[in-house]
């Protein structure tokens, strides 16, 4: 028989889930105080604290029918360290609040516990505390805040693209998206000519990486050491998560086309979706967080260390058409993801 929240008070559930947190403890002298007080104390060695916070709900950010909780957790947290890892910073610590009613199962609740950690351990971050609330029976929330450590560091902005900067990109553009459209098919792949065990391993890839994306979220502070002037992640799509870099940077981005389908379009996003809904997800598809930076003209992108960048455009003086993104010349005809815009 499935155990059920409405079967434990909260001391129970907690206990449960408090020993797999356990294992992302970090160094006392960074968190001096964890989960078990009112609030946790967590050090700031870098004089500053980078905080930012992101949730999930059940039917509109994830299916029961496609994720598991160890899937949700290992996605709501990294969603988050990519926005700690795109100000330039180190993720440190992780706080959790889940919203559940009560037909939720309880080894639903452990196994999204065991997700986020296994990204907070990979990330180098302790998960220090959080909320548990009740709620109507079918509501599901659950949102992770991160925060982050700059290592004194100055903070990589959205404002500080400059003209002649190189754009690059560490980490996939569209595989997310594009297996979020697997999904949305009913999991068929649709060019009929592909190899088809070959085809299926490419479409189970892709489905991975929009249950459970996997960040380059170590390149943050990389790039920061390396002269980034504005860094973001790819959550809301490529095209549109540039934009705001261009609009709070008063530039235009410039993409080159060729190298976006020929790196990021072709392979197993093209096989499954064909080429040109391939492309439209490497510019519009999101949930993939991976990181775009733009750099100092003339910085060899390629030589940065640890995870490779790759240069995909160039930031260009804002023009007639205002702060825009295009590529090959022209404003591609596609739209990120909007909360609140009309389906």
């Amino acid at each position: 028989m499935t155990e059920r929240l409405r079967d434990l008070d909260e001391s129970a559930l907690l206990a449960r889930i408090f020993p797999v947190y356990a294992a992302t403890a970090r160094d006392p002298r960074e968190v001096p105080v964890g989960p078990g007080d009112d609030a946790a104390v967590v050090g700031a060695p870098g004089g500053t604290v980078v905080a930012t916070t992101d949730g999930m709900v059940r039917g509109r950010d994830w299916r029961d029918d496609w994720s598991s909780g160890h899937d949700v957790g290992v996605k709501v947290a990294a969603q988050n360290v990519a926005d700690v890892a795109a100000m330039g910073a180190r993720p440190t610590a992780l706080l959790v609040s889940l919203v559940a009613g009560p037909a939720v199962a309880v080894e639903w609740a452990v196994d999204l516990a065991r997700g986020i950690a296994q990204v907070a351990g990979e990330a180098g971050a302790s998960v220090v505390g959080g909320d548990l609330s009740s709620a109507p029976e079918g509501v599901l929330v659950v949102t992770v805040t991160a925060l982050g450590d700059l290592g004194g560091r100055a903070p990589v902005l959205r404002s500080g693209a400059r003209p002649g900067d190189v754009v690059a990109v560490c980490g996939s553009l569209g595989r997310s998206g594009g297996g979020l459209a697997l999904y949305l098919a009913g999991e068929r792949p649709v060019d009929p000519g592909a190899d088809a065990a070959a085809r299926t391993a490419e479409a189970a890839s892709l489905m991975a990486a929009h249950r459970a994306p996997r960040p380059p979220w170590e390149a943050g502070p990389v790039a920061a050491d390396a002269g980034a002037t504005a860094l973001v992640d790819v959550s809301d799509g490529l095209v549109t998560d540039l934009g705001r870099v261009a609009r709070a940077s008063g530039v235009a981005i410039e993409l080159d086309g060729a190298v976006l389908r020929a790196r990021y379009a072709d392979g197993p996003l093209s096989d499954c979706l064909g080429p040109d809904e391939a492309l439209r997800q490497v510019l519009a598809g999101g949930e993939e967080h991976s990181l775009v930076g733009c750099f100092p003209a003339g910085t060899d992108v390629a030589g940065i260390p640890g995870e490779p960048w790759h240069a995909i455009g160039v930031v260009e003086p804002v023009g007639a058409a205002g702060p825009v993104v295009r590529v090959d010349g022209e404003v591609p005809d596609v739209r990120g993801w909007d909360h609140f815009a009309p389906s």
